[in-house]
């Protein structure tokens, strides 16, 4: 009877599994070489740089992102079925994306694909990786480096420019406290508010 009830537990455990995307792309040479990003379905991310971080980054995605993703997961069954091209093309990087909700795992490994949701799926996964690091590069300077802030607000400017920066509320608070803090160079304070007044009123 206790095993019963043990596996019953267990069963309910892994049926109450929050839903979590995963996505890792292994590329010698690059940089980085290795990043991997694991997504919940409230749209808490986890960004790692290699597979065994034990601290990963985090960002918080919005719903609007969220739900936007796991449609095109939707749309690829879930990684029920192979998306790779059988064209023959150069080495492009060991791209893996992995769906597991507690009772179904399903995962798929590919060099390129020409379906279309799994292209917009991976240029998702690369952009919530750019966010991370832009995010992480930030916090480091104005702790750190001071002079350097400058530098990783026009990367984070390039970013919101080319819409590759996801989770943007996330980086107000530290916008805000640069734009605020007199111990930055003006420029820096000065693009510090302008980014943040273009996350708090985006162009329509």
């Amino acid at each position: 009877m206790r095993w019963l009830l043990a596996f019953l537990f267990a069963a309910s455990l892994a049926a109450a599994a929050e839903p979590q995307l995963f996505f890792s792309r292994a590329f010698p040479g690059s940089a980085p070489e290795y990043f991997d990003v694991a997504l919940q379905r409230s749209g808490a991310v986890e960004y790692r740089e290699a597979p065994d971080e034990a601290d990963p980054l985090k960002l918080q995605l919005t719903q609007a992102e969220t739900d936007t993703i796991y449609l095109l997961a939707e749309k690829l069954d879930n990684f029920g079925r192979s998306v790779e091209s059988p064209a023959k093309v150069a080495f492009m990087g060991k791209k893996t994306l992995r769906f597991d909700d507690g009772q179904r795992k399903n995962a798929i490994t590919f060099n390129y694909t020409e379906d279309p949701a799994a292209r917009e799926l991976t240029a998702w996964f690369e952009r919530i990786a750019e966010s991370a690091r832009n995010l992480s590069d930030l916090e480091r300077t104005a702790k750190y480096d001071k002079l350097g802030v400058v530098k990783s607000l026009q990367i984070i400017q390039s970013s919101l420019d080319g819409n590759r920066l996801v989770g943007a509320q996330q980086f107000l608070p530290m916008l805000d406290r640069i734009a605020a803090n007199s111990t930055y160079m003006h420029t820096a304070r000065a693009r510090a508010s302008e980014i943040a007044e273009a996350i708090r009123n985006p162009k329509q």
